[in-house]
């Protein structure tokens, strides 16, 4: 496509680029649609493109209460990866990683795929037998990854600092895990919807449904009602907020997610490393800034505001692994609004209300299964039953026992 051509460039620019065509539509809302997406974020966008393209389900809106991304799909370190303990983890963010490798050619759109690897950094004794006891595990699960020792760690990264306070005793490396540009998959993913014929209507709130019989009729929104057959509802760390609407309580609490990056420098990180004992990660984004997160905070929030104290404990670990860091100075910080269930996996579900549907629960790891995540949905909105890759994933799991405990198993679900 020629539409971003160094012509198109050179041509916009004497208008200051004030004449770009449009990259989606924005219509007015219908009266009615055949399924409505409530959120605009990577995982809505997904659904709604794969609606279209391979179940032939056009008839699709996506309701967006901000802008497209504006949510936590803009709000991550941008790290991808499926090395999950349970066979349930490992399907589905396996899934996504094949939809990664080539999600650029099949949106024509550079959403900047990166396999540079995922390196799990063990500090103690605990640590390897966690590494050791997941590495085996997805072994099983036929994705690739590899133990290394010191040696082969120190030689990947050069300035880590090997002794000390945290000292490395080994890590598990997958390969295929790396990172993505987050706000070019919205971006893709929107662009390639909306030409198939799904409206993208962003600036407008879902406000609550319309319910008869037990069955959903359609939403209520701040530019007016909306009827529909079914829904599917994507809204992240807000999932808990909207389930009330419908009188349902789902098995969630939200968090503040924090992250910060550093002024630019020359490439010098050229994996993603991540340290669950101190539960600091880092990596490096094409503009040279060095990105770095960490665990959510300790309380329920719906801010999306940094803290102090955040910087200081995330930069505490950073600085003990990689002492050439001390003198950076930090650029920008943001946070995002976590929706965590008690066995740190997500919520992919039908509801007690007929025709309503919730993917949500995705804590901390969500970016990173958007592609699957959207594409097993919207199979199952298009059927009315669940994909068999997100079935383990019901809501009945928490009355079951059944639970899928990253949690517990990795010691973090990043």
């Amino acid at each position: 496509m020629s539409r971003y051509s160094i012509v198109s460039l050179l041509r916009n620019s004497l208008s200051y680029h004030q004449n770009w065509q449009r990259a989606w539509r924005s219509p007015e809302p219908k009266k009615r649609y055949k399924i409505i997406i409530v959120g605009g974020g990577g995982h809505g966008l997904a659904t709604a493109y794969y609606l279209a393209k391979e179940c032939g389900i056009t008839d699709v809106a996506v309701i967006e209460k901000g802008w497209l991304g504006g949510g936590n799909t803009g709000r991550n370190t941008t790290i991808v990866r499926s090395n999950y303990l349970w066979d349930e983890s490992a399907a589905i963010y396996d899934h996504a990683m094949d939809l990664w490798k080539g999600l650029s050619q099949e949106l024509n759109y550079n959403v900047m795929y990166s396999p540079r690897g995922v390196l799990h950094l063990a500090h103690s004794v605990s640590d390897m037998q966690e590494i050791w006891r997941r590495g085996n595990a997805i072994h099983h699960n036929n994705i690739a990854s590899e133990f290394l020792d010191p040696e082969q760690v120190k030689g990947m990264v050069p300035f880590m600092q090997m002794e000390g306070r945290y000292p490395v005793m080994g890590a598990l490396l997958q390969k295929a895990g790396g990172t993505a540009r987050h706000d070019a998959v919205a971006w893709g993913y929107a662009r390639a919807a909306s030409a198939l014929g799904v409206d993208i209507i962003q600036e407008t709130e879902v406000t609550g449904f319309d319910i008869k019989n037990g069955e959903v009729q359609g939403v209520r929104t701040s530019r007016g009602d909306i009827a529909c057959e079914r829904v599917g509802v994507v809204a992240a760390g807000h999932s808990s907020v909207v389930a009330e609407m419908a009188g349902l309580r789902l098995p969630l609490e939200s968090f503040p997610l924090q992250a910060l990056v550093s002024e630019p420098i020359k490439p010098v990180v050229d994996t993603v490393i991540m340290s669950n004992g101190v539960h600091a990660y880092i990596s490096q984004s094409d503009k040279g800034e060095l990105v770095i997160g960490a665990s959510s905070d300790a309380y329920n929030s719906y801010s999306q505001r940094g803290s102090f104290d955040i910087i200081e404990d995330t930069l505490q670990a950073i600085c003990e692994l990689y002492p050439q860091f001390s003198r950076m100075r930090m650029l920008r910080q943001w946070g995002g609004i976590v929706d965590v269930t008690v066995d740190r996996s997500p919520i992919i579900s039908k509801t007690d209300v007929k025709n309503l549907f919730f993917n949500c629960g995705w804590g901390t790891g969500g970016f990173k299964c958007t592609p699957g995540s959207g594409h097993v949905f919207a199979h199952s909105l298009a059927k009315g039953e669940m994909h068999p890759i997100a079935a383990p994933f019901s809501i009945d799991r928490f009355h079951s026992g059944a639970l899928v405990d990253e949690g517990a198993a990795s010691a973090v679900a990043h």
